[in-house]
């Protein structure tokens, strides 16, 4: 066989194994999409650390369009209407209208539907740990002013839940999250999802609506 032709059997077979990567990750996906949508709300405990640093614990709780989200930087709140940020270093918190696109894909509200638009799907292997075994899928975005250069989801085999997931930045900058805990239906009240001065006594209010 000339060097040619392997050349073009190889680059056959590379492409049939992408579209397979990519059929069973979007597979993949869609369960575990059709999973979190099932829930009229959830609740995620997680530990999140950038590259060689130090973990710190967040928390975020999911309503629909409504989240709370908790890390040790920084809390957001939305009722789907307003978003509040609020920043302990500063005492200061940001009143803005939301907008989920300006959210971005990764919120805690989006995370499980950001593979359905301006993304590009993998699976890139399996991986087991501590008894579990974990499908692996790479997502890529498919516009070229995205601020990260990909996400790689870590999806449990049996239950189809996130595990887990790596976001890389555009440069060399990535930041982990592990999920150490989670909650189906707590039912959390709407006053949970609504911004109060009694949430932050003493902060700053900056009102950019």
């Amino acid at each position: 066989m000339s060097a040619k032709k392997l050349f073009l059997l190889l680059m056959f077979f590379s492409g049939v194994a992408s579209a397979q990567d990519e059929k069973r990750a979007l597979s993949i996906l869609d369960e575990m999409s059709r999973r979190y949508q099932a829930y009229s709300s959830f609740k995620i405990n997680f530990t999140y650390a950038p590259a060689g640093g130090r973990p710190a614990r967040g928390e975020a709780i999911v309503k629909g369009q409504k989240f709370r989200l908790k890390m040790a930087d920084q809390e957001i709140v939305t009722d789907g209407k307003t978003i509040a940020t609020y920043i302990p270093e500063t005492n200061e918190v940001t009143l803005q209208a939301y907008d989920p696109q300006e959210i971005g894909d990764l919120s805690p509200a989006r995370i499980y539907l950001a593979y359905k638009k301006g993304y590009k799907n993998a699976f890139t292997g399996e991986t087991n740990a501590n008894g579990q075994t974990f499908e692996n899928i790479r997502l890529t975005p498919t516009g070229s002013s995205a601020p990260i250069s990909k996400v790689e989801l870590k999806i449990g085999k049996q239950d189809k839940a996130i595990k887990g997931w790596k976001v890389f930045a555009k440069g060399s900058d990535t930041m982990n999250f592990d999920v150490t805990g989670f909650q189906a239906n707590p039912d959390p009240a709407d006053a949970d999802f609504t911004f109060s001065k009694k949430l932050f006594p003493g902060a700053e209010i900056v009102d950019l609506r």
